[in-house]
C-alpha cells in the first residue's frame, strides 16, 4: 500500500474519532498505536513506550503548569472583575465604552492567564451580565466576549506559543515577543469594529451628564497594579536573559498566588483545593495531548505520510504565498475540529520544513498559526468560546452567539492579511530585544 493510500486512511479515521468526541490525547494515542500494528506489524510497538517518555522529558514543558497555576490563581480570585471595573471607569466615554472594557480587560488579563478559555470566562462573567442590564445588543455583547477571550493564546505568555516553540524547537522568548504587537493590533481591530458598529446603531449606554469622578476612576487601580507589576516582572526576567521560561514561570506562578492571598485574602482551603484542582487538570491534559501527539507524528514520520505530504506540496510548484494561503485554508478546517493543542503538536513539525523552504520565518509563522488557532475557539463545531459565553447567558441562542462573532473573525483574518503584507509586526520585536536569528 503507496504510502499516500495510508495516509488517506490516517486522515479519515483520524477525523472520525476526533469528530466523535473522544478524548483528544487517548485519541491520538490509540490511532497511533493502532496503524503501527497495522502497517509495520507487533514490533513497532516497541519503541512507542520510549517516544512516549522523551517527549515528556524535557525541562521546557515545567513552565506549563507554572503558567496555568498563574492562571489558576488569577482566575480563582477577583482580579478578572477589578480589570474590568477599573478600565469601564476610564473608557465610560468612549462610544461603546463598556464592550471595549470588556474587550481591553480581556487583552490584560490574557497575559495574566495565558489561556483563553480562562478569560472568556473569568471576563465573560461580569462583562455579559452588565453589558446586557445597559442595553447593549447580545450579539455585540456575546461576541465581543467570545473575540477578546482569544487573546488569552497570543498575546503572551502563551502556552500556544510554548507548544509551537516545543513542536519546531524555537525559541520561546522570541515567540512571547513575536505575540506582543500582533496581539496589540487584534485588539486595535477588535475596539474599532465595536466602535463603528456601536456607532451606526446609534447606541449609547451612559447618560450624557453621567460622569466617574477622578477620584473613583485612580481608586480602581490599586488592586490590578500588582499583577500587571508580576506579568512586566516574568516578562523582564524572560527577555533580559535573566532566567528562562521555567524559572521565570515558576516565580510568577509563585508571586501570583501570594498577590491572591495577600490582596483578595485567599485563605479558605477550598479556593487553595480549586487553584491545586484546575492546574493539575489542565496540566496533565496538555502534557498527555503533547505525549500523545509526539507519537502520533512517530507513526506519520515511520510510515512515511510526512514526507510524502511535503514532497508532494513542494512538487506543486506554485507561488510562496498561494502556499501560505493554502496553508492557512487547511489550518482553518483544522481549527474548526480539532483543539489547538493537537493541532499545533501534529502540524507545526510536518509544516515548519515546507515554510522555510518557501522562505517564511518560523517565528512569523507562529504567530500566523496561533491566530488560526483563535478563529477555531469561536467557530463551530469545536468552538470553545461559544459554548463559555452561551452557559454565561444560556438565555442568548448559539446562533445569535455565533452571529456576533462573525465580524470579530474577519477581522482575525484581515489580521493575518495584514501581517502577510508587513511580517515586522511580528517580527521587529524580537529581533530589536533579542537580536537577528543567526543565519536568518
Amino acid at each position: 500500500m503507496s504510502p499516500a493510500v495510508q495516509g488517506v486512511i490516517v486522515l479519515v479515521v483520524t477525523l472520525v474519532i476526533l469528530l466523535s468526541g473522544a478524548p483528544v490525547a487517548f485519541a491520538l494515542g490509540a490511532i497511533a498505536l493502532s496503524f503501527l500494528v497495522i502497517f509495520q506489524g507487533v514490533d513497532a510497538l516497541q519503541v512507542a513506550a520510549e517516544t512516549f517518555y522523551s517527549s515528556l522529558h524535557d525541562f521546557t514543558l515545567v513552565s506549563i503548569p507554572m503558567f496555568v497555576m498563574m492562571g489558576a490563581a488569577i482566575g480563582s480570585s477577583p482580579a478578572g472583575k477589578d480589570l474590568y471595573e477599573a478600565l469601564d471607569r476610564w473608557l465610560y466615554r468612549v462610544p461603546g465604552g463598556l464592550v471595549i472594557s470588556n474587550i481591553g480587560a480581556c487583552s490584560i488579563f490574557a497575559a495574566l492567564t495565558g489561556s483563553s478559555p480562562a478569560c472568556c470566562a473569568a471576563i465573560g462573567k461580569m462583562g455579559i451580565p452588565e453589558m446586557r442590564r445597559r442595553g447593549y445588543p447580545d450579539d455585540v455583547a456575546t461576541g465581543a466576549i467570545c473575540a477578546g477571550g482569544t487573546l488569552g493564546i497570543l498575546i503572551p505568555p502563551s502556552i500556544t506559543f510554548i507548544l509551537y516553540g516545543i513542536a519546531t524547537e524555537s525559541s520561546i522568548g522570541r515567540l512571547f515577543l513575536a505575540g506582543v504587537l500582533p496581539g496589540v493590533l487584534l485588539t486595535a481591530l477588535f475596539i474599532l469594529w465595536t466602535m463603528f458598529i456601536l456607532w451606526k446603531r446609534g447606541f449609547r449606554s451612559h447618560a450624557l451628564d453621567f460622569r466617574y469622578s477622578w477620584r473613583q476612576k485612580f481608586q480602581s487601580i490599586p488592586k490590578i497594579l500588582p499583577f500587571v507589576l508580576v506579568i512586566l516582572g516574568v516578562m523582564y526576567t524572560l527577555y533580559g536573559g535573566v532566567a528562562t521560561p521555567s524559572e521565570a514561570a515558576g516565580v510568577g506562578a509563585a508571586l501570583c498566588v501570594v498577590l491572591a492571598v495577600a490582596i483578595y485574602r485567599m485563605w479558605s482551603p477550598d479556593k487553595w483545593w480549586l487553584i491545586l484542582y484546575d492546574t493539575t487538570r489542565e496540566s496533565v491534559m496538555i502534557l498527555m495531548i503533547i505525549a500523545a501527539a509526539v507519537l502520533f507524528g512517530y507513526m506519520l514520520t515511520s510510515l512515511y505520510l510526512t514526507q510524502t505530504l511535503a514532497q508532494a506540496i513542494a512538487d506543486m510548484h506554485v507561488n510562496r504565498w498561494v502556499l501560505m494561503f493554502l496553508i492557512n485554508i487547511f489550518l482553518l478546517v483544522c481549527g474548526f475540529f480539532i483543539p489547538p493543542a493537537a493541532i499545533i503538536l501534529m502540524t507545526a513539525p510536518i509544516l515548519l520544513p515546507i515554510i522555510t523552504a518557501a522562505g517564511f520565518d518560523p517565528i512569523w509563522f507562529g504567530v500566523i498559526i496561533t491566530i488560526n488557532m483563535e478563529i477555531g475557539l469561536i467557530h463551530p463545531p469545536v468552538g470553545l468560546n461559544l459554548y463559555i459565553v452561551n452557559s454565561i447567558a444560556p438565555d442568548v441562542p448559539v446562533t445569535k452567539i455565533m452571529y456576533g462573532t462573525i465580524p470579530y473573525v474577519l477581522c482575525m483574518m484581515l489580521a493575518i492579511v495584514i501581517l502577510c503584507i508587513f511580517p515586522e509586526i511580528a517580527t521587529w520585536l524580537p529581533d530589536t530585544l533579542m537580536g537577528p536569528v543567526r543565519g536568518g
